[in-house]
Parts: structure tokens; sequence; C-alpha cells
């Protein structure tokens, strides 16, 4: 509870400055942020998730950052990824708006394969002293695609959405301040747009940009210049959140490395080692692991060089198999992530309440512990989530549970005493 002392000081030093993080994370880790928003708009009272200072978005994030600083609540937000029905407004953005394949860039890259071939025979028979097949071949991989999926539909989409009344495509018309950051491939630099120099670009091509996965994605062209997904430099970026002044940061990060080791029931679809699982679950525990590891040394970084400002993450946990092994093809498992982010945050923030009750109390934010603990509470209508283990084991992962919340409340005290 916030006293009166602290109420009357939030009014006369003025609203809270708050802003919002956003990591990357693909057609999963976007409905498993707008779960996770949903959660803290309808469990902490003094913020509006639409009317805080600052938002930064990166890859996936960023298209679910663009939307927050449009006006669109997390649980409209819900109703476009997962839900839609008939008569609303909103068209479904479902997952197969990122899946459509990249048929223009397919078809640019085969027509440069005759000359590229011609090229690597005549340079394979004019060079006898020098014959290499593969050297001279070398030249062909310049035909291969640069990505597989079609991202213009991104920009198509978001722009539609966009262009509906109250809301704009236009970083310089909206109420407040929206980074969203790409990688210039040319140089390897982070791009923020939305900044000035960089806010002429519409909302929903940055979008396009900063979600544009190398392999998956070709890159985009914008001003001459051809950008790509900016979690290649960053995981969350929330310095730039921090470098406008805000004082809290309230950041989600969908992706964390699974430990199989962890989990007390299995999953219906985890193999019992993620090898089992092939490539696809190696890679997929290799970049999650290295952004998860940097972004780690990020937060660490913040604390040192922004002191008076807090920043609290919201992520899985490294036994979610919910969250490594949801098959985003399937309907009723976008439905299921949607639910399973909303419930999961909400038992975080009981489980973390003696910690981030000092830290949102410094800026005017209190958690509803009434909605947070009522069983009766969905974000998706008619899903049921899987009745929670217990025995011995269960217990004994409530206990370090609820000894990890007693060591961050611990190291926190200490480090604001130091």
């Amino acid at each position: 509870m916030i006293s009166q002392e602290q109420k009357s000081r939030t009014r006369q030093s003025g609203r809270a400055r708050i802003g919002l993080a956003m990591a990357g994370g693909g057609p999963l880790g976007a409905m498993y942020e707008v779960g996770t928003l949903a959660a803290l708009a309808d469990c902490l009272d003094g913020v509006d998730l639409n009317d805080l200072d600052t938002y930064v978005g990166v890859s996936a994030g960023a298209l679910v950052a663009a939307a927050l600083a449009n006006g669109i609540p997390p649980a409209e937000m819900c109703r476009i990824f997962i839900e839609t029905e008939p008569g609303e407004r909103e068209r479904p953005l479902p997952p197969g708006v990122f899946m459509r394949p990249a048929f223009g860039e397919f078809a640019r890259r085969l027509a440069s394969l005759p000359p590229l071939i011609a090229g690597a025979i005549w340079q394979y028979l004019t060079h006898p002293g020098q014959r290499n097949v593969f050297a001279a071949f070398e030249r062909v991989t310049r035909a291969l695609p640069t990505g597989i999926f079609d991202g213009n539909q991104i920009d198509e989409r978001f722009a539609e959405t966009f262009s509906n009344p109250g809301r704009s495509n236009d970083f310089r018309k909206l109420r407040r301040k929206l980074f969203l950051v790409a990688t210039d491939l040319e140089s390897g630099k982070a791009v923020k747009f939305g900044a000035p120099g960089w806010d002429n670009v519409p909302i929903s091509k940055a979008v396009q940009a900063s979600a544009a996965l190398p392999g998956l994605y070709p890159p985009v062209e914008i001003g001459g210049r051809y950008y790509v997904d900016g979690a290649l430099k960053k995981t969350l970026h929330a310095s730039v959140a921090l470098e406008q002044g805000v004082k809290l940061v309230l950041a989600v990060n969908p992706l964390v490395p699974y430990d199989s080791d962890l989990p007390v029931t299995p999953h219906a679809h985890a193999p019992r080692r993620l090898i089992e699982g092939g490539l696809p679950a190696v890679l997929s525990q290799t970049f999650r692991s290295i952004i998860r590891s940097r972004m780690q040394s990020g937060l660490e970084r913040y604390s040192v060089e922004y002191p008076d400002a807090d920043i609290v993450l919201f992520e899985p946990n490294r036994d979610d198999a919910e969250v490594f092994f949801t098959n985003i093809f399937s309907y009723s498992s976008r439905r299921r992530l949607g639910e399973h982010a909303y419930q999961k945050t909400r038992k975080e923030l009981f489980l973390r309440r003696h910690e981030l009750a000092p830290i949102f109390a410094r800026h005017g934010i209190t958690l509803k512990l009434d909605v947070v603990t009522d069983p009766a509470r969905h974000l998706v209508r008619g899903t049921r989530l899987r009745p929670l283990p217990r025995g011995p084991m269960a217990v004994q992962r409530q206990l370090e549970h609820t000894l990890g919340d007693l060591e961050r409340w611990l190291k926190h005290h200490a480090a604001r005493a130091a």
C-alpha cells in the first residue's frame, strides 16, 4: 500500500515517468508479450499502458510497442492476434501473415542465376592454373534468397491497422515517444526509428525493418539503406527509454533458454532431451541462450549507469515447456499461449509481491491483489490450463520460487543501501 505521504510526494513531483521495453521473439513472442501486458494492465493500479512516456520495441516487440503507443489496449491486441470475432472493427492478424513465402525475392534471385553461372564457368575455363570448382562457383551463392518469408505483409497489415480513426502511422503525430530499433545492414549500427531524423519513416515500415530477422525475412530498404532485426545489437534496448529520463521501465522478454532438468511434470510435446528435438530445438536453445546472456549483462550495466531508475523484467521461467514447444501455427496453441502468459504473470506478481511492491510504490503504482489472486480471471474465453502439479516436487518448486523472491528482495535493498 502507498502511504498518504508517498501519494502526496507523487502528486507534487508530477506524473511518474514510466517506459516500456519489449524484446523480440517472433509471432510466438508477440503473443506471449500480449498475454503478459494484459495481466499487468489488469493487476497494476496507477499506470495506463497506453499512456506511458516512452515505448521501445525490438523485432516482434516492435509491433506490440507500436500498437500500445497507438492506443490499442492489450485486451484488444489479444483479440486481433488470437480470437477476433465477426463484426469487430479489427481484422485478425494470424501468425500466417508472418509466414507468407517471399515469392518476389525468390523471382529476383532466380533471374540473377543464369549470368552468375555463366560467369562462374568463364572463370573456371579461363584460369586453368587456378581451377577450383568451389572457388569458381562461389559467386553462384549470390543467387540465394536473403529471406524465406515476405516481410511486406507486416508493413501492409499494420499500415491498415494504424490508419483507423484515433491512430497514426506517423511517429511525429503520436502523443507519446515511440522508438523502434533496427540494425543497419551495411554498418552494423543500431538505428532508432522515431528519434529525430528517423521519425519520417512510417511506423509500419519501421516495424517491418525491426522484425526482419536475417535468413527469415529479406532486409528492408528505407531511404536507400537496408535494415534488419534490431535484436542483432541488443535484446531489449531499455537504455533508449532510460536516456529519455524514464525512472521505471517495464520490460518483457519472451525468450529464455529451456532447462529440461527442471519440469515437475512432463509436457505433452517435449522430448526427454532437447537433442531429440532435432535442429529446430538446438537452434532455438542456442539463440535463446545468447540473447538471454546478453540481456542480463545489459541489465547489470544499466543498474550502474542509471542507479536512480528501476527496471522490472517479466519473462518465462526456465522450465516453461509451454512456451518453448508451442506450435505457433495451431489456433488452439495460440489461444493457450496467450492465456498461459496471462496466468503466469499474475502468479509471478503474487510471488514477487514483496520485492515489487516497494518498487512500484516509488512510482505511484500499487498491486491489485484481489485481481492478482482471483481464480476466475481469464484472458481468452474457454481456455483451460493444466492443473497445477501437486506432491513433494511441487512443494519444493514453490519453496524455490519463494526463496528466489527473498534473494532478489535482499539484493535489491543491498544495492540501494550501497
